[in-house]
């Protein structure tokens, strides 16, 4: 998931990274059950996923990486359901956008919170089946004011 231009792959078929800070990085991707099990429901997932901030020149704000994130899901066959808006999760402020997508007889539902920190865009995107599994999933993420060292 995470081959990019700076990669280059090894002997053994694994993968090295040649310049790990200009590439976006998924962090976690968490299934309810394996991407190729298939199933009569939409396959619940979160994925958190780094991108740096310096790749997007003159990017001030969470709002701002909307751009981008907005042509991928479009990409995947996503419509946006909602503008992206700020509101206050924990101790950030984050920027969310709602989107969907026809999937046979269902619809799949997602929503993309961005938050910039330390140099970088960090989205936690949501995917679910309906409006309430999609919020159960958003309403399990939690900001915690950082410690002191």
């Amino acid at each position: 998931m995470n081959a990019g231009e700076g990669d280059a792959e090894k002997a053994d078929g694994s993968r090295t990274t040649t310049d790990s800070g200009k590439a976006g990085r998924v962090l976690l991707a968490a299934f309810s059950r394996p991407p190729q099990a298939h199933g009569e429901d939409v396959n619940a997932s979160i994925l958190i996923a780094a991108e740096s901030a310096a790749a997007y020149p003159g990017l001030k704000d969470a709002a701002q990486y909307f751009g981008p994130v907005t042509e991928v899901a479009q990409a995947q066959g996503f419509e946006v359901e909602e503008e992206p808006y700020e509101f206050a999760l924990g101790t950030k402020t984050v920027v969310r956008g709602d989107f969907h997508k026809d999937v046979g007889t269902r619809v799949m539902r997602q929503s993309t919170l961005v938050v910039l920190a330390r140099g970088y865009a960090v989205s936690f995107t949501f995917i679910g089946g309906t409006e309430d599994e999609v919020e159960e999933l958003v309403q399990g993420l939690r900001f915690a004011a950082a410690r002191a060292k």
